[in-house]
């Protein structure tokens, strides 16, 4: 648990098992003004419930609900307007992408879109440097965050660039456990339950997830293999649902690395965070396939994978709760 001042507002928040040990402002501590880089991107309004107004807001209410657009950063880009047409679709109303009157009242916010936080000691601790090697990374205790920022965004959802943006102040490289930031408030996602099966639209690189009466209850960015011809179309069946999964390096996966030509042998990778699947394996029941997470969230949905289909892992951590073995997994193209 931790507890998060929302702009007067104090709420308490249950953080996923991958955000262990946040300690934010304490409930009856003075808040402190909002830098103006981040006051500029909320609304006047504080007054709550009320419908979004800015983009940033339109982001931290979608990802509450499920609906992913890649890193939170305030910017409406292309993955914030898939995820917006996603969550007009869910709510029967016309996909414009457009935050018209309607789509606001339906996306109404309970709580504020920012949020003061710090980071806790055991979080500091934590922090390693990440070997340049697969070997190298096979003999760490723990593929874990390398810096306080990396960890940051990973926790609240947000883009590296703009955690700095909205706290000028905040030295990153000399973070401690009472330093104070501003963070997107996105933490506290209301979990739709489990989904009935899962589609993926490879040409529009998103996963969607539904309930057995057809609404859509999710929507994420995803990464697609390169090669066209590992892009399995078609029904698939999920296996196997992994949280904080190892990973087995096989040179055969990687010919285009000279380290895993010289290796010639597979190596176990444990978990963490920066583990190339992430924080969730998926698998699927075609050898190698799956669902899972990736360290490199920004690039999901722009660069692609040697097959398997990557989410940013805090959307890899909440398709855990929405799959099962068994359910069908649906590739069109």
């Amino acid at each position: 648990m931790f507890r998060a001042v929302l702009l007067g507002v104090s709420l308490s928040v249950l953080l996923s098992p991958g955000a262990r040990g946040a300690s934010p402002a304490t409930a009856g501590q003075a808040e402190p003004p909002l830098p103006l880089a981040a006051a500029a991107l909320v609304g006047e309004i504080t007054v709550f419930p009320r419908p979004p107004i800015t983009w940033l807001e339109v982001q931290v209410e979608l990802s509450r609900r499920g609906f992913s657009g890649g890193p939170i950063d305030g910017i409406r880009g292309p993955q914030s307007s898939a995820a917006l047409r996603a969550f007009q679709r869910s709510q029967q109303i016309p996909e414009t992408g457009e935050l018209d009157e309607r789509t606001a009242r339906a996306l109404e916010m309970e709580a504020p879109a920012l949020a003061w936080a710090s980071l806790a000691a055991d979080d500091l601790a934590s922090l390693q440097p990440l070997a340049t090697t697969w070997l190298g990374k096979s003999r760490q205790s723990a593929l874990a965050h390398e810096t306080a920022l990396e960890l940051a965004t990973e926790r609240f959802r947000a883009g590296a660039g703009f955690l700095r943006r909205i706290n000028p102040g905040v030295d990153w490289d000399e973070m401690r456990p009472d330093t104070l930031f501003v963070v997107p408030a996105a933490e506290f996602v209301a979990k739709p339950g489990r989904a009935a099966y899962v589609e993926i639209r490879l040409a529009e690189k998103v996963l969607e997830a539904f309930a057995a009466d057809g609404r859509l209850i999710a929507h994420f960015p995803t990464s697609i293999a390169r090669r066209v011809e590992k892009r399995p179309v078609g029904d698939l069946k999920v296996v196997v649902v992994v949280a904080n999964p190892d990973y087995t390096f096989d040179p055969v996966v990687f010919p285009e690395s000279e380290e895993a030509r010289e290796l010639g042998r597979k190596l176990i990778l444990p978990p963490g965070p920066n583990n190339p699947v992430g924080v969730a394996w998926v698998g699927l029941d075609r050898s190698g396939y799956g669902i899972h997470g990736t360290p490199d969230p920004a690039k999901v949905g722009h660069t692609e994978s040697h097959g398997c289909f990557r989410l940013a892992n805090w959307d890899a951590h909440s398709l855990l709760g929405l799959a099962w073995i068994g359910m069908t997994v649906r590739v069109v193209p």
